[in-house]
């Protein structure tokens, strides 16, 4: 089982990467092509926070697996977003 400091830490983690590509996508749309740089890493920070999120799931129980399945949707909804967007 995760500990709750752990998924506590990994779910602060992935709120980090959304807040980060909420203002990178916010940017883009205003900015078109200035911020790449920017952008490719806030779209490199949801994908390590999802590849963190499933290897924490490995060793959660099922209640922590629902939480952790409610955030991967969010990450997902982000990168689907963000890559969508004419930048």
């Amino acid at each position: 089982m995760a500990t709750r400091q752990s998924m506590d830490d990994l779910l602060q983690r992935c709120e980090n990467a959304l807040r980060c590509a909420q203002e990178q996508y916010n940017e883009g749309g205003k900015q078109e092509h200035y911020n790449d740089i920017e952008y490719t890493n806030a779209m490199q920070g949801l994908e390590d926070a999802y590849n963190d999120l499933a290897t924490m799931a490995h060793s959660a129980n099922a209640q922590q697996r629902e939480e952790l399945h409610r955030m991967r949707l969010q990450l997902q909804q982000y990168q689907n977003n963000m890559t969508l967007q004419d930048h």
